[in-house]
């Protein structure tokens, strides 16, 4: 018996993944010098596949390179499509203030090279679950914009609610940021977007931008932003400071269950284990009944 039968809520029907802001840099240079981005990343994968999840699809929410380079577009689509080919899942790219769009089509989406400087939007059926791709991206600037053309696209989307719920994922997150220099590059115009997605079926918005794990709503809409994996900015630093550090990065999974979306923070790096149960001792509690689960998991010792 799977544990996950074991409480109140049957097993969720679909599981995403959630990286953002992996800011690589070509040529394999340190952003700032200091942080192995390619390293963080790795990390990130190798503990995905540890955890013998399989997720349905992995969604990366914008800056996926630092200044738009397609060399550092191909190592870091190189290193996700691996990853995704042994975990038989699909991979979702999301534009952000520091990509270019022509490389981005070309390197990540492995488009013909061509014309279109547009929007990179996009629509996702991931067994009935929609994933709805806007890109919130301003050719020449940090701050967000979505236009009246994708906001008349976006409505076009939604006439039709899809069977499991819609997902958006967007790089600029429309929640509050923490200090004044990111209130400069917040999405604008937001009650326009508001307006359309209001009374939908998205049933959570996944973001980036932020470079902090932060949870928010909008236009009654859960909303979730996975920190970055190349650096995060402190939550805790000094009031009107603005400070980037090399440690918190993690990424999330997205769990879609019947009546909500459940996002799970998972922190980057090797810890000390202090408490541990396995795969034999759950097996041991297969074989008991519910009340004897309880009796002998939820009783005070």
């Amino acid at each position: 018996m799977p544990d996950e039968d074991w409480g109140q809520y049957s097993p969720a029907s679909h599981l995403l993944v959630h990286l953002s802001d992996t800011h690589f840099l070509g040529a394999e240079r340190p952003l700032f010098g200091a942080v192995d981005t390619d390293s963080t990343v790795q990390r990130a994968l190798e503990q995905l596949e540890r955890s013998g999840l399989r997720p349905d699809a992995i969604v990366l929410t914008g800056d996926i390179a630092d200044r738009g380079e397609p060399d550092a577009y191909r190592r870091v689509r190189d290193l996700v499509e691996a990853a995704a080919d042994r975990l038989g899942t699909q991979v979702i790219w999301v534009m952000g203030n520091h990509d270019e769009r022509a490389a981005f089509r070309t390197e990540l989406l492995r488009e013909e090279e061509s014309a279109n400087t547009g929007p990179v939007d996009a629509v996702f059926d991931i067994r009935g679950l929609r994933v709805i791709v806007l890109d919130t991206s301003v050719p020449g600037y940090h701050h967000g914009e979505v236009s009246d053309e994708q906001l008349a696209w976006l409505a076009g989307v939604l006439a039709d609610p899809a069977p499991h719920g819609s997902l958006l994922a967007l790089h600029h997150p429309p929640v509050p940021t923490p200090t004044a220099l990111m209130s400069i590059l917040e999405l604008r115009d937001q009650p326009r977007l508001a307006e359309v997605i209001a009374g939908s079926d998205i049933r959570s918005i996944l973001g980036g931008h932020m470079h902090s794990a932060t949870t928010g709503q909008f236009a009654g809409i859960p909303v979730s932003v996975a920190a970055a994996t190349c650096y995060t900015l402190d939550p805790s630093a000094p009031r009107r400071e603005l400070s980037g550090v090399d440690g918190g990065q993690s990424f999330n999974l997205v769990r879609v269950y019947e009546d909500q979306v459940v996002h799970s923070h998972v922190p980057l790096g090797a810890y000390d284990v202090v408490t541990h149960f396995d795969a034999a001792f759950l097996d041991r509690f297969a074989s008991l009944t519910a009340e004897e689960r309880t009796e002998a998991f939820s009783r005070h010792a």
